[in-house]
């Protein structure tokens, strides 16, 4: 049985799969990485379903491994190194059993993902190994704790990612109460520059904007009701929030709109000061959207290339068959 062997981590590190689905009724969101496009990028370098990774907000840790194994580094891109050596972020790498993987700060984004091949296979609760504290499953992981991995090694391979760490054009669709907002405030929310506020976590992120809140009907006086990742709720001060995986599944303030699924990477990886802006699009559009959005996702193992290493970072390099095909020059030409 291999292990990896938590050795610090930063003060956010979960354990995060695709969710839990089927427990809304009782009050449990999807939860799961806040980063899903991560955890399809980890599938495709890994050669098929990871299972449970590490979800590193903003800053990673240190890690040891008992056997030698192959990691996948998505997600928001981070300074790593193993034995002070730096490795590529969107890539797999081989760590040697008891080399020291170092995650540090992340360079853009918030969310960087380190997956074991194999993936980390701690016990499901409802289906699922995700951490959600707000639901009160499970909890942050702390210095010195270990999991129980696949392991195993296999190709070494890298990809391009998607960059969705800078903000950027949020598509959203309107909802049930989209109408509560009058044209006025609803083309201006349109209009708007916001930036993401340092106030945000796996629940939602708070928008910064200049001018006055964007209020609608009964803003503080309307029933709770059902709500999802991806709203856009207007706060009592007319603060724009967005749900993000660990959202509650009731709320009272109202809802101008949600956004599309393939747009919810860049509002959880933006880092705080990022642009961002919102336009509506149709539920058919959003639909069409869809379509190569799942697509793209299909295509990423297309996109795969060996991972080649630099020769100056070969400490063993004379140890290699480097040249092919060698002649001695007498011989005979068929």
């Amino acid at each position: 049985m291999t292990q990896i062997i938590i050795q610090s981590g930063g003060p956010h590190l979960s354990l995060q799969d695709f969710g839990r689905l089927g427990h809304f009724a009782s009050g449990i969101s999807v939860g799961g990485a806040a980063d899903l496009l991560a955890l399809c990028e980890a599938a495709a370098l890994l050669g098929g379903a990871c299972g449970a990774s590490l979800e590193m907000a903003g800053h990673g840790g240190r890690f040891r491994f008992d056997e030698i194994c192959d990691v996948a580094l998505t997600g928001a891109p981070m300074r790593a190194s193993v034995d002070g050596k730096p490795l590529l972020w969107g890539a797999v790498h081989r760590i040697e059993k008891g080399a020291m993987l170092e995650i540090g700060a992340a360079e853009r984004g918030v969310y960087g993902y380190l997956t074991p091949r194999g993936g980390i296979l701690s016990d499901e609760i409802l289906g699922s190994r995700s951490v959600q504290s707000s639901a009160g499953i499970g909890s942050a992981i702390t210095g010195g704790e270990s999991f129980r991995i696949g392991g195993g090694t296999g190709a070494l391979v890298k990809l391009r990612q998607q960059d969705r760490f800078s903000g950027g054009l949020i598509r959203f669709v309107k909802g049930s109460q989209s109408h509560l907002f009058d044209g006025a405030t609803f083309a201006r929310f349109e209009e708007t520059g916001f930036k993401r506020d340092p106030r945000g976590n796996r629940q939602g992120v708070a928008l910064a904007f200049d001018g006055i809140g964007f209020a609608a009907e009964g803003q503080l006086s309307r029933v709770s009701d059902f709500i999802t990742v991806g709203d856009i709720q207007m706060t009592g001060d007319g603060r724009p929030y967005v749900l993000l995986a660990d959202c509650q599944t009731i709320g009272g303030y109202p809802r101008i709109g949600t956004v599309i699924p393939a747009d919810l990477p860049k509002i959880a990886q933006a880092g705080v000061g990022a642009p961002l802006r919102f336009a509506s699009i149709s539920l058919d559009e959003a639909d069409r959207l869809h379509v190569p959005y799942e697509k793209e996702i299909q295509a990423m193992k297309r996109t795969i290339e060996p991972l080649v290493r630099d020769p100056h970072e070969i400490a063993d390099l004379l140890a290699y068959q480097l040249i092919d095909g060698m002649i001695t020059g007498d011989e005979e030409w068929l």
